[in-house]
Parts: structure tokens; sequence; C-alpha cells
């Protein structure tokens, strides 16, 4: 064998090697997204698990959750902190949607999220009122989507047009937060 017979057969090693160095690296990147994945998943399930078990465990919050959020005989201090558990389901809902919009968790996580809101705590004053207020920090699309999913297709929820009764109006221009 000859020197450059020598040459060409490392280079051919050389090339095999980069060859499997590569397939070896997509495979680890694919390994550590699927990793990734489920524990962006797990972080998302741990949060409504510390929901449930506070529930269970905290006498008090367990009454403030029982409490009728459309009820017009609330405190100031119930309907705030109405808002900011409302503001905190909010919050957590976007950080699901750009999720799963991203790929890095499974729409069953956001499907959970929006049918428990669907059941009617987004048609409460108070959830209106935060809506209003909070949804000028999404996108349109995102904006379209959430409304259509909790309001209905034609929904037309906006800051001074939101579907209030006279006394939920007049509450709404009573807030710290719009004066």
């Amino acid at each position: 064998m000859t020197l450059e017979q020598l040459g060409n057969l490392g280079e051919l090693i050389g090339s095999l090697g980069v060859i499997v160095s590569l397939v070896y690296l997509g495979r680890q990147i694919q390994q550590q997204n699927v990793i990734t994945r489920a524990q962006f998943g797990h972080s998302l399930t741990q949060r409504l698990y510390e929901r449930y078990f506070q529930t269970s465990k905290d006498e008090a919050y367990a009454e403030f959750m029982a409490l009728d959020w459309a009820s017009d005989s609330l405190t100031p201090v119930e309907s705030w902190r109405v808002q900011m558990a409302i503001l905190t389901y909010l919050v957590d809902l976007f950080d699901v949607y750009d999720k799963v919009h991203a790929g890095l968790v499974d729409q069953s996580h956001l499907d959970t999220r929006i049918n428990t809101l669907k059941l009617g705590v987004m048609k409460t004053a108070n959830a209106k009122m935060v809506w209003s207020y909070w949804k000028n920090n999404r996108s349109p699309a995102f904006v379209d989507w959430f409304e259509s999913e909790i309001y209905g297709e034609n929904s037309n929820v906006n800051v001074d047009g939101i579907n209030l009764s006279e006394q939920e109006r007049t509450a709404y221009r009573e807030l710290n937060t719009r004066r």
C-alpha cells in the first residue's frame, strides 16, 4: 500500500467518523428536546397540583375559592383577590399558550386550562375587567383565539364595550387601576 493510498484511507475513515458524529449529535439533540418537553410539561402540571393541594389543605383559601365570584355582594377586598386569582390564571394560560405554539409542550396542557376557564370564571364582571386590561399585552392572534374560546365567535370584548350590567360598569369605573 502506497503513502497516497494510506492518506486516502485515512480521509475516508475521517469522513465516516464525521458522519457518525453528526448522526450521534442529531440523536443527542433529539433526546434533549424530548427531555425538555417532558420537564416543561411536568412543571406545568405541578402548577395545577399545587393549586389543588393548596385548596385541600388551606381552609381560608378553600373558602375564598368557594365564593360566588359573580356575586354583587363581594367586598372590595374580595373583588381584588378574585381579580388577582384571575390574573394568575391568565398569566399561566399565556405561558402555556406560548409553550404550545413553540412546540415545547403538548396541546393537552392548554386545553385543560382553557376548559377550566370556560366553566364560567371568565364571564364574571371581575374577569372581564381583568381581561380587558391584560389583553393589551397579548398578540392579536392570541386575543382572537381567547375571546373566541371564552366568549364565542362573535365576541367584541374591549375596555369600553364589555358586556356588563350597569352595576358592573359602575364598579369597573371605580376601580383604582382605572382612575
